[in-house]
């Protein structure tokens, strides 16, 4: 199976580097800076186990030539635009798309320019960032990678995914469930987004500051109203585990939007938060904390 790692940072970069050391035809699609940094110093990753390097096969989207069986897409939310122009030639008649994007705008936007039939479910657990020199810094041992047809209907090009991501060391879920699973990171990823941009610090900060705990249950109960609305099939086992993670103030934990926040980067407010208050515009649904928090998000985003 001929697979394109549409992006090497932390998510593509980590993922497509296993796929890679387990011997599956991985390359790696990047823009100019990154190839020549790859090309010049090759894919290191920084895991608790210790550093590993390799040489990635490398293509911009100037060189890229046939079709690819698999495309797994790990950009940025805000890059997609172009991203679906760069792998257009390389999506051919058996070609299938699996984003791994943070919340959910990006699915029917891919279903449009490229066919339902084309797109199926993937998301990543996974607590890793890049370094000063490009390197993947994998902060924890956790490395999940789920996947799955969007209507649960695992069919044999499914079972052929499944057959070529498994056993890449990672830990691999091959789902007959995946928009529960996409929801729920959704609900993970926005509330601690929300609050830790809000609060500019993470979730033990948050927890031992006074109104730190409401705040955090108050964001959580609003976006489990919206997707709830929306669609998700209430899991209480899930959502109640979700709640207990985050609210432990033995753990500090950020986002990723938070660390690209406090480094002045570019964010994803409008697909994490801003795409969350437009549902909720939907059902007419109340949800102020929401909205003081995409007003914070989109004042940091004038002023960079």
């Amino acid at each position: 199976m001929r697979i394109l790692m549409a992006g090497a940072g932390a998510t593509g970069g980590y993922f497509g580097a296993r796929l890679a050391q387990a011997g599956k035809d991985v390359t790696f699609l990047v823009r100019e800076r990154r190839y020549q940094q790859l090309q010049a110093s090759g894919l290191v990753l920084q895991t608790p186990q210790g550093t590993e390097t390799l040489q990635p096969q490398l293509a911009q989207a100037s060189s890229l030539t046939g079709h690819y069986d698999l495309i797994i897409v790990t950009v940025k939310s805000f890059a997609l635009d172009q991203v679906m122009e760069d792998i257009a030639p390389a999506v051919g008649p058996e070609t299938l798309i699996m984003p791994i994007l943070n919340g959910l705008r990006h699915i029917a936007t891919l279903q449009q320019r490229f066919g339902e039939d084309k797109v199926i479910g993937g998301l990543c657990k996974i607590n890793a960032t890049l370094g000063d020199n490009g390197e993947v810094i994998q902060m924890t041992p956790l490395h999940q990678l789920y996947y799955g047809a969007l209507d649960g209907h695992n069919d044999a090009r499914l079972q052929r995914v499944d057959a070529a991501l498994r056993d890449c060391q990672v830990d691999t879920r091959f789902s007959d469930n995946i928009m529960d699973e996409l929801w729920e990171k959704w609900l993970l990823l926005s509330t601690l987004g929300a609050v830790c941009c809000l609060a500019r610090g993470n979730t033990q900060q948050i927890l031992t500051s006074r109104g730190g705990e409401a705040l955090l249950q108050g964001v959580f109960s609003e976006i489990l109203s919206v997707i709830t609305a929306e669609g998700y099939q209430t899991r209480p086992a899930a959502t109640a585990r979700i709640l207990e993670l985050l609210s432990d103030p033995a753990t500090p934990m950020t986002s990723s939007m938070y660390r690209d926040l406090i480094q002045g980067f570019d964010i994803e407010a409008d697909q994490v938060i801003g795409d969350l208050l437009l549902r909720a515009k939907r059902h007419s649904l109340a949800t102020p904390l929401l909205n003081a928090v995409d007003v914070n998000l989109q004042v940091y985003l004038q002023q960079r």
